[in-house]
């Protein structure tokens, strides 16, 4: 949880906007685009490190189990490229985002941009099926795009945090009440009585559950065990959970380097990472799915000539899997039908 008391005094001017934004869109007053076919969004209250690219993967598959086909929408935060275009798996992470290329590169048909609207349709304009349908990465406060379904993951620390700029919440607890579906994580869900609570009475949420598993692969995705003493680093908003993995999950890093959310690297970074870890003795390099998708075959070169990279991968599954893909299609059945009445 954030602790920038100082900005307290701005939160209620920050709360007041969102306040406004969410009574426009509410009512009408702004208009909302819609893309002719049905949008699943996937979203969180707080500001990064939710895990929401690995539940992307998870729904994405879930969607393909009832049938259909899903592309992913998304923004591609810290990009350098502008346009709107689909994600090429072998591209880089510097044009298309870090995130997009790790999503394409799982399998998924990623369009990027800005613009998720002028994304979808040029999504649509590729799509050679009928049972086709998107799913609007970090959704929630892209309220520009119309939605179908509502998903929102839900972490422990959203219940006690604050709304920005002193907290890490972009939204209030009340905008639970949009979601179709809430996310918690197995570990929460004792959270679950609090925040139907939250929801108040008679509320139509559905709650799902997830597991997490972090599984320990080489570049070419060859499983290896866990290694014991590795240099760890990675660029993450929440980087102390992925620490607090590792080490639940047998490895001891001899040096964990945090670098900011979404950062690209540099040579001089890694060389530097390469003397960390030769004077400490590291038996290899470990960092996130995410920031391995960074990794230029030269940026690797300066890595590899002093110990193995390890790509530490966090997989996320739905729990009772069959259930779930059952109140998903239901709700988009319901969306189907509401759109038969427009």
């Amino acid at each position: 949880m954030s602790r920038r008391r100082f900005l307290l005094p701005f939160v209620p001017l920050y709360a007041a906007v969102v306040a406004a934004k969410n009574i426009l869109y509410g009512h009408g007053l702004l208009r909302q685009k819609r893309l002719a076919l049905p949008v699943v969004s996937v979203g969180n209250l707080s500001t990064g490190g939710s895990g929401k690219t690995p539940f992307v993967l998870a729904l994405h598959e879930l969607l393909a189990g009832l049938g259909g086909e899903a592309d992913v929408l998304t923004r591609g935060y810290g990009r350098s490229g502008s346009g709107i275009e689909r994600v090429d798996p072998n591209g880089s992470a510097a044009h298309f985002g870090d995130e997009p290329l790790l999503l394409a590169r799982a399998g998924a048909a990623v369009y990027v941009g800005a613009d998720r609207y002028r994304a979808g349709l040029l999504a649509e304009q590729q799509s050679h099926t009928a049972q086709h349908l998107h799913i609007l990465d970090d959704g929630l406060q892209h309220r520009k795009l119309a939605r179908d379904v509502e998903i929102i993951l839900l972490l422990r620390d959203d219940l006690r945090d604050r709304l920005l700029p002193a907290g890490n919440l972009r939204e209030p607890l009340s905008s639970l009440r949009r979601a179709d579906i809430i996310v918690l994580r197995a570990e929460d869900a004792e959270l679950e009585p609090a925040i139907k609570k939250l929801l108040g009475p008679g509320h139509k949420q559905l709650f799902w559950r997830v597991h997490r598993t972090l599984r320990f692969r080489t570049m070419d995705g060859a499983p290896v065990p866990a290694p014991p003493r590795p240099l760890a680093f990675c660029a993450l908003a929440r980087p102390e959970s992925f620490w607090q993995t590792l080490r639940l999950n047998g490895c001891d890093p001899v040096s964990a380097i945090t670098f900011s959310d979404h950062h690209f690297y540099k040579a001089p970074e890694l060389e530097a990472l390469a003397a960390r870890a030769y004077a400490r003795n590291a038996d290899s390099f470990v960092t996130t799915a995410k920031d391995a998708c960074k990794l230029t075959p030269e940026l690797l070169a300066v890595l590899a000539r002093t110990a193995p990279v390890i790509v530490a991968e966090l997989v996320t599954t739905i729990e009772n899997k069959d259930k779930a893909a059952a109140q998903l299609a239901a709700l988009l059945l319901r969306a189907y039908d509401a759109r038969e009445r427009e």
